[in-house]
């Protein structure tokens, strides 16, 4: 009798593990790729988006060619007036990385799909505008 509760009990907690295990769907997230695949991107394709997520200050003193604008911290409230469709690529960056990771991870979570974060303009090596 007490090998079969067991068992009774074992199964149990088999079927609401599974069961938990299969309501799960993968964690959205943003892709980290190399300044060079960037780079790449920028030079070979279109209908790409780059956003410098640092202050206004920052990129007035310079930025990448054609990067649009938006602080990490104002994302939640200006990407989706500012950034139209979903599902189209964008590429970040910041300074270091830091703020790009974070900006990155906030398009994520209001549902942006084709987030690419390449650190910080502080080692690119192709050249900026003012």
């Amino acid at each position: 009798m007490r090998k079969k509760l067991l068992l009774l009990i074992l199964l149990v907690l088999c079927l609401v593990f599974a069961a938990s295990c299969a309501g799960r769907t993968e964690e959205a997230s943003y892709t980290h790729i190399s300044q060079e695949e960037a780079k790449r991107i920028i030079d070979e394709e279109t209908g790409y988006v780059i956003l410098d997520v640092r202050t206004a200050e920052e990129y007035s003193e310079s930025h990448i060619e054609g990067a649009v604008l938006i602080p990490y911290d104002e994302i939640p409230a200006k990407a989706e007036s500012i950034l139209k469709d979903k599902d189209q690529k964008i590429l970040v960056y910041c300074r270091s990385g830091n703020r790009s990771r974070k900006g990155s991870a906030s398009l994520v979570k209001i549902g942006y799909t084709n987030v690419l974060e390449f650190g910080g303009i502080s080692t690119w090596p192709y050249g900026t505008v003012k």
